[in-house]
């Protein structure tokens, strides 16, 4: 019986120090937030990122049009270049978003 106590207070200190720790980081996390300043390497990454995210598509749509139009369907009176293009485009900007909506995401965590 008097191990069966002092086990239980043993197991209450430990949440206790858990809850203790917790604590402590969500005060650290919250104070984090309030002062954080994003340098100018985090914007420059963030700029070159969406770029990337959205000139690849866009440059690998068009050589794909292009090469419809001059190899398989150069009669065809669709300019598949343009086309590809758009959608190459269209296609770069939803991943642009996508990484966009992840990284605020991330960054209100």
């Amino acid at each position: 019986m008097a191990d069966d106590a002092k086990s239980r207070r043993g197991r209450q200190s430990d949440s206790e120090q858990f809850a203790a720790m917790v604590g402590a980081k969500e005060k650290r996390k919250i104070r984090g937030r309030a002062t954080r300043r994003r340098n100018p390497w985090f914007w420059a990454g963030m700029f070159g990122l969406v770029g990337w995210s959205v000139a690849v598509p866009a440059a690998l749509a068009t050589w794909l049009g292009y090469k419809l139009d001059r190899d398989w369907m150069p009669d065809s009176g669709i300019s598949w270049t343009l086309t590809c293009m758009v959608l190459g485009m269209a296609a770069g900007c939803l991943n642009a978003w996508f990484w966009m909506k992840r990284e605020s995401a991330r960054s209100e965590e």
